[in-house]
C-alpha cells in the first residue's frame, strides 16, 4: 500500500494511493502515527476499512497538499556518509561503523512544501535519501529480524546548512535541523511495494539540472543492519523515521567550487518506487508582528 496524509499543515488526514490516484478515507478513525504503526491492528483496521469502503473512497483533487506520510514521529535518525561514492566526493574516509545524528522533528514538512533558507545561511545544500519508518518498538534487534520492525519506505530530502554543520563546532545536528529541512513523502510505501531495496535509482535536480543520479547499490550499511545497529544504542519507536544517507552530487562536493541554494531555486527529487517531490527555496523572513502590538 501507499499511505498519504493530506490537508493543511497540522490538520492532515490519512489517505491512500490506489492505481496512482489519491483518496481520502471518510469515516476512518485515527492517523498514521505511533499507535497505528505500533499495533498490528492499525494495518488490519485499514485493510478492513478498504475492503468495505472500496466504492466509497473520496478521490482527492489534483494539487491537494500532501503532508508528511507519518504523524508526529518521536525522532528522525540520520545516517551520515553511508554511500561510498559520496564519502569519496567529500574527501571523507569510508565509515567503519554507521555515523548517527538527528534531525529535529520541527524540521519535518510535506514533500512539496517550500523550504526556508535559514537566517544567516550561505551554504544550504540538498541530499536525496531513502528513509524507512519503524513499525514496532526496536531495542537490541537481531539483524535477521530487523525488517519485522519496518513499516515501509519514503523519499526524503535531507537539507543541510554546511557552515552550521561543519564550521560551527560540535555535532552535525545544527546544520540539519533548521525548520523545513526534512520534506518527506509523497507517500509511505509498505515493504511489499519495493521489490529490491539494493537497486533503486535516486535522482535530484536543481532548476532542472541533474545534480544527483545514484543508486542504493552503493549504500555501505543496508536497512536491516541499520535497524540492528541503531537499536543497540537507543529504542526506536513506531513511527520513527530513519534516513539512510545520500549518493554523490551534493553541492558541497561540486568542483571546482561548492554550489549552494539561493531563494527562488527549485529542487526536484525521486527514488524508484517512492515517487517524487518538489521544493521551492524561500528566504527566511522575520515573523509578522501580532496585530495590535507596538
Amino acid at each position: 500500500m501507499k499511505l498519504i496524509r493530506y490537508g493543511n499543515p497540522g490538520k492532515e488526514q490519512p489517505g491512500i494511493i490506489i492505481d496512482d490516484k489519491m483518496y481520502g478515507l471518510p469515516g476512518f478513525e485515527g492517523d498514521y502515527d505511533t499507535n497505528f504503526f505500533g499495533s498490528d491492528e492499525g494495518m488490519v483496521k485499514l485493510q478492513a476499512y478498504l475492503a468495505t469502503h472500496q466504492d466509497n473512497l473520496e478521490e482527492l483533487a489534483a494539487g491537494t497538499r500532501l503532508g508528511p506520510p507519518v504523524a508526529n514521529p518521536s525522532k528522525i535518525v540520520c545516517i551520515g556518509l553511508n554511500y561510498a561514492d559520496h564519502a569519496r566526493e567529500t574527501n571523507a574516509p569510508i565509515p567503519a561503523e554507521p555515523i548517527l545524528f538527528f534531525k529535529s522533528t520541527t524540521a519535518l514538512i510535506g514533500p512539496n512544501d517550500d523550504v526556508i533558507i535559514p537566517r544567516n545561511s550561505k551554504k544550504t545544500d540538498w541530499e536525496v535519501e531513502l528513509a524507512f519508518v519503524i513499525s514496532k518498538k526496536a531495542s537490541y534487534v537481531d539483524e535477521a529480524d530487523a525488517l519485522k520492525h519496518v513499516a515501509g519506505y519514503c523519499l526524503h530530502n535531507d537539507y543541510s546548512e554546511r557552515e552550521f554543520q561543519i564550521e560551527r563546532g560540535g555535532q552535525w545536528v545544527k546544520g540539519k535541523s533548521c525548520d523545513t529541512f526534512a520534506p518527506v513523502g509523497p507517500f509511505l510505501a509498505t515493504q511489499d511495494e519495493i521489490k529490491d531495496l539494493t537497486n533503486l535509482r535516486m535522482w535530484l535536480t536543481v532548476n532542472g539540472k541533474t545534480m544527483q543520479d545514484g543508486n542504493t547499490s552503493t549504500m555501505i550499511f543496508d536497512v536491516p543492519f541499520l535497524v540492528h545497529y541503531i537499536s543497540q544504542f537507543m529504542t526506536l519507536l513506531p513511527g520513527d523515521i530513519v534516513t539512510t544517507g545520500t549518493p554523490p552530487g551534493v553541492g558541497l562536493g561540486m568542483k571546482p567550487e561548492p554550489v549552494y541554494l539561493k531563494p527562488g531555486d527549485v529542487v526536484e527529487l525521486g527514488i524508484d518506487g517512492l515517487g517524487s517531490s518538489k521544493q521551492k527555496l524561500q528566504a527566511w523572513q522575520p515573523p509578522s508582528p501580532l496585530k495590535g502590538s507596538k
